[in-house]
């Protein structure tokens, strides 16, 4: 539907820009930038994935998180080999390594945890994508405590197999901690969410429906970015259309999820986003799949 409608307004970008919505797509000098556009930094995760990397943090109660185990039970691939993990390790503060290991009927379908501190107690949680071999994906979240990791909440399995979602952005859309964006069914007309953390565990914001953040059997997690978008002080999101070849921009209120953009690209968007400049200078940096790299900037 994104494409028609694109089309039907002629909105391609050219190596001369044009505009949707106020904004602008110019075709940049590709040679300017690397293949990977935004490179992948992180030490390599022990008894992790092959291309698992640790997850750190310099402040908390947390330091370090990865996936250990690696395990062939679930055979869905998504992420280009069938290969995933079967626990989780977390280096606290205190330099003690607590473990989670996962029932046979389940695995981590992620290459790396994310650290954030989701409701604003100065305390980490973790947040990994764990998938049920039966009911494919969800996001679930952990912290520590007692000395253990335990469970912080869940969005649930999607509820059938080989049925997968991916982080889209992590950040404080709200105020007073920091909510999960993710993107259910990626490659199948994607709908994005938003939840919270509270005291019952995770809790829906709002969705919207159009979107995709990840391309089949590609170890590449981030077609996405968080960034202020609209000058309102707080973060949107970049997240591109369910066939990649539309940039949406979306801000995240209370009462729900709001469009602020969709700009048409030259083709479709499958490298990670870089972000360049912030307010008047802000330029987001686009790898195509046809080798072009775009920027899209007021």
């Amino acid at each position: 539907m994104w494409r028609r409608v694109a089309l039907a307004l002629g909105l391609v970008a050219s190596s001369s820009g044009a505009s949707a919505d106020g904004w602008r797509v110019e075709v940049l000098d590709p040679t300017a930038y690397p293949p990977e556009i935004v490179a992948e930094t992180g030490d390599p995760a022990p008894n992790g994935l092959p291309d698992g990397l640790v997850a750190r943090a310099t402040a908390g109660d947390i330091r370090a998180a990865w996936y250990v185990n690696p395990t062939r039970r679930y055979g869905h691939g998504i992420l280009g080999d069938a290969i995933e993990a079967g626990g989780l390790r977390v280096e606290t503060a205190e330099g003690r390594v607590l473990a989670l290991d996962l029932p046979e009927s389940e695995v981590f379908e992620d290459r790396t945890p994310r650290l954030a501190d989701l409701d604003g107690d100065g305390r980490l949680e973790i947040v990994t994508l764990r998938a049920s071999l039966r009911a494919g994906g969800s996001v679930t979240v952990y912290g520590v405590a007692h000395g253990a990791l335990v469970e912080r909440g869940t969005t649930g399995f999607i509820g059938r197999a080989n049925r997968w979602l991916n982080v889209a952005g992590i950040a404080d859309f709200l105020g007073g901690g920091q909510q999960i964006a993710y993107i259910q069914t990626p490659h199948i007309g994607g709908t994005l969410f938003v939840y919270h953390l509270g005291a019952d565990g995770l809790q829906r914001v709002g969705e919207l429906y159009g979107f995709s953040n990840h391309v089949i059997g590609s170890t590449e997690q981030r077609l996405s970015a968080v960034v202020d978008l609209d000058g309102d002080g707080r973060p949107d999101l970049a997240v591109p259309s369910a066939d990649r070849s539309i940039l949406r921009l979306i801000s995240v209120h209370s009462t729900g999820l709001r469009e602020i953009a969709a700009i048409p690209l030259p083709s479709r968007l499958d490298k990670a986003i870089l972000v360049e400049g912030s307010g008047d200078t802000l330029r987001l940096v686009l790898g195509l799949d046809d080798g072009r790299v775009v920027g899209v900037s007021r």
